[in-house]
Order: C-alpha cells, then structure tokens, then sequence
C-alpha cells in the first residue's frame, strides 16, 4: 500500500508530493516541526504535543492555519490512512508535521500574503531493540552548540545533524549534549536517568541550572 501523506490540503500518495523550490523551508529552514508517536492506532498526548506546535509557530510568528480541533482530525485521519501491514495489526506509527512559512523570493524579511505549507507524514516507529534495552549502548558527550531556542521545534536542525553524525563516527549511537555544565538531550533524543527509583529529566528550559523532577 502506498505511504499516504498530507500537503496543503491535500492527502495523497508520498510519490505525488511535491513543495516548490522557492518554499522558505527549503531556502531558510524557515519553519517549524512536530514528532506524535502513535501507539495502536493512538496518537500519544495529542493535544500536548499540538500545543507545543502551536507554540513553536507562535514564537516564530508564522500563521497556524487550524485549530487544535482541526489539527487532531488532519492527525486521526493520517492514521487513518496509514494502517498496519495485515501481518503486524499493533505497529505502531511515528507521525512528522512539517509547517513552514510559505513559498515566496528569496528575502530574509516575512512575506506578506504567503500561505504556508503544511506537511504531514507517517512513518513505522522504531524502537529499540531488546539486545539494546538489555545491554546498553556507547555514546559520546559533547558541548551543545545550537541555537539558544531549542523550546522551539525548528525545522533548521544542521546542528544536530553534525552531532548526530560525531557519534557515529565515533562508533557510537548517540551524543549526549552539555551546555554550561548542564545535561540538555541528546542530538536526536530525549535524555532521562533514574536515580533511586526516580525518574528526572533535564530542565524544561536551558537557563534553568538544577533538575527537575517529573
């Protein structure tokens, strides 16, 4: 069955997608993103997850064109559209949104009058596997060195990518990221420890200088 995404307006296969060359994602990485796992069919804290989207557009200043009731019906319907293979009824769905501020020349000024694109797709969830959950695995730590608004989820992620891509070439999986002596994630993951049965995170804003617990 054919991967069936979603495109200003649109639903329809990923082969007949196209965003034009001059979108401000493209040029700038002028936009914003989301990830939504889905588990059996059921998108995981929707409503949390759409707000923190509506949230990084609003600290861009780029128009949301729907409400939280619309984004979750575009969402439902997504999933919809992407079932399981029949041999695996429970494989779970890890879900992309894409928004960025428009099609329009090359100028680092807002447009005016653009509307934005939005994209949507659907992808199976990977996990870890069970010799990983049991054994571990290497990863190297390393100063974080992107921009100072990571609360907001900005599709411009080179920084990322190239510490993604130290691990790797390292041998390891992942890069744990430290910023002013503070733990913040790691390049292309969430970071939790558990100390004494409990679980912490690191701070929910990287000017904040203790953990927090959850």
């Amino acid at each position: 069955m054919s991967q069936i995404v979603y495109l200003n307006g649109q639903f329809l296969p990923m082969s007949q997608a196209y965003v034009p060359v001059l979108d401000r994602g493209f040029i700038f990485g002028d936009g914003a993103y989301e990830v939504i796992p889905v588990y059996s069919g059921h998108p995981f804290r929707l409503r949390e997850h759409l707000q923190r989207l509506a949230n990084s557009l609003a600290s861009l200043q780029l128009i949301n064109l729907y409400s939280l009731d619309e984004w979750e019906k575009l969402v439902l319907e997504l999933v919809k559209r992407n079932p399981p293979a029949k041999d695996n009824e429970l494989q779970d769905q890890s879900l992309y949104l894409h928004i960025t501020r428009g099609v329009a020349p090359r100028d680092q000024a807002f447009p005016k009058g653009v509307r934005p694109t939005v994209f949507m797709m659907s992808n199976p969830l990977l996990t870890p596997s069970k010799q990983q959950c049991e054994q571990g695995v290497a990863a190297i730590s390393t100063v974080d060195n992107r921009w100072d608004r990571c609360d907001i989820k900005a599709i411009s992620l080179l920084a990322n990518v190239l510490l993604r891509q130290k691990a790797v070439e390292a041998g390891a999986i992942e890069s744990v990221l430290f910023r002013d002596g503070i733990l913040t994630e790691g390049a292309a993951s969430n970071i939790f420890a558990v100390e004494k049965g409990v679980i912490l995170a690191p701070p929910q804003r990287q000017s904040f200088i203790a953990w927090h617990h959850l």
